[in-house]
């Protein structure tokens, strides 16, 4: 094993994982959902169902690399809040966010919530075979498919008993979409780790549906970007180039043919998620990181946490597909390298939010709703996992 991947896994085993051990409520249940930027933790702060599914995805995929039994303990830690306080059982699916002891803080009925709670249980399921988990993974898969969809793809946001409502949870530069490229992408995800461990083939035809999306809405060929932020009728609502969430989808589109095996659909894609990651690194990769992202062409130069980690995910899945390219590689090597000298926070071993252009820390949270082992802890298993293909 290379410096590269070493480094990335004695930071995993030495850093990542008992930073977030750390924040286990053994009162409560679940994980303490705030840590500011002095590294206080708020333990009466609301838990986010999305930060609580993304740490047990975590941790289940943690074990399923390390095999290491503290690890089942922690994603159980996780797995049990999730069953008894982030699920409704009177009208089903999983709610936004519960207060600190598990009641109901925000009963909004998200599916991007829905999709990261499949992902989590099916990971879970995957981990330590346990058939309830799959079994809630299952349900919430109908809940999605009977509840947020409409003839043109998948609704976003609902109020607790599934009637539509304003989707401002993921809208961001000043407009509301109804549809956004961000929840498609992680159905996406979600619906690939479904498939993966239940071969249910319905799960697979909802998988084509989202690939033809992506080929013939949410991919914006005269560009070559994905478009971000659309009307119900995929109709994009603002010139924004999200250099994160293009170099996230060309691994995440490439892991989803790879599940799903099915040839035409590679022929289809294959082509688009190369070209994304080649415009990535043609026009956002500067100074060893990534830009966050461009609106009408201003480019916001903030080096965002999770950007950086799919960054190095995205470009070793380049490499790994045009062993050629060594640029590709490089510049992963290059992203671990400005993310260890500069972004990890040595006082805790997590990572900053964000770094300005001067790679100085943006003093905002460790820890909150959104922030959460999921990105950097995931590239730190594909990164292991890839290299010794290599």
């Amino acid at each position: 094993m290379g410096t590269f991947e070493q480094e990335i896994k004695q930071h995993l085993t030495k850093e990542i994982i008992p930073f977030w051990e750390k924040l286990k409520d053994e009162k409560n249940g679940g994980y303490y959902g705030y840590m500011d930027f002095d590294l206080s933790v708020d333990e009466k702060y609301e838990k986010g169902c999305i930060l609580n599914s993304r740490i047990l995805w975590f941790f289940s995929n943690a074990y399923l690399l390390l095999q290491e039994e503290n690890l089942r303990e922690d994603a159980r830690q996780a797995y049990v809040f999730l069953k008894e306080h982030c699920l409704d059982e009177e009208y089903g699916g999983v709610f936004w966010s519960v207060t600190y002891d598990g009641k109901i803080s925000d009963s909004t009925k998200h599916t991007y919530n829905q999709a990261f709670a499949i992902y989590a249980l099916s990971s879970y399921y995957d981990a330590f075979g346990d058939k309830e988990a799959l079994k809630l993974a299952e349900e919430l898969y109908h809940v999605i498919e009977e509840k947020c969809t409409d003839e043109y793809g998948y609704l976003e946001a609902f109020d607790r008993s599934f009637l539509p409502a304003d989707n401002d949870k993921l809208s961001e530069n000043g407009v509301m979409a109804e549809k956004t490229m961000n929840t498609l992408l992680h159905v996406l995800e979600a619906y690939t780790e479904l498939y993966r461990v239940s071969h249910h083939e319905e799960v697979a035809d909802k998988l084509r549906t989202m690939l033809d999306i992506i080929a013939e809405k949410v991919y914006n060929k005269e560009l070559g970007r994905q478009e971000v932020f659309f009307d119900k009728y995929w109709n994009s609502l603002i010139d924004l180039y999200s250099y994160g969430h293009d170099i996230e989808t060309s691994w995440l589109v490439d892991r989803a043919l790879e599940v799903l095996g099915d040839e035409s659909y590679s022929v289809k894609l294959l082509g688009v998620t190369s070209e994304i990651a080649q415009n990535i690194y043609e026009r956002a990769y500067i100074d060893n990181s990534l830009c966050n992202e461009a609106e009408s062409g201003k480019v916001d130069t903030t080096r965002v946490w999770w950007v950086q980690a799919e960054a190095v995910v995205g470009f070793l899945n380049a490499y790994q597909k045009e062993p050629e390219q060594v640029k590709y590689l490089q510049a992963a090597k290059d992203i671990w390298r400005y993310i260890r000298n500069d972004l990890v926070d040595e006082r805790s071993g997590e990572w900053f939010w964000g770094l300005d252009k001067n790679r100085e820390p943006l003093e905002k949270p460790i820890v909150e709703p959104w922030k959460c082992p999921y990105h950097n802890g995931r590239m730190c298993i594909e990164v292991i996992n890839r290299m010794q293909k290599i």
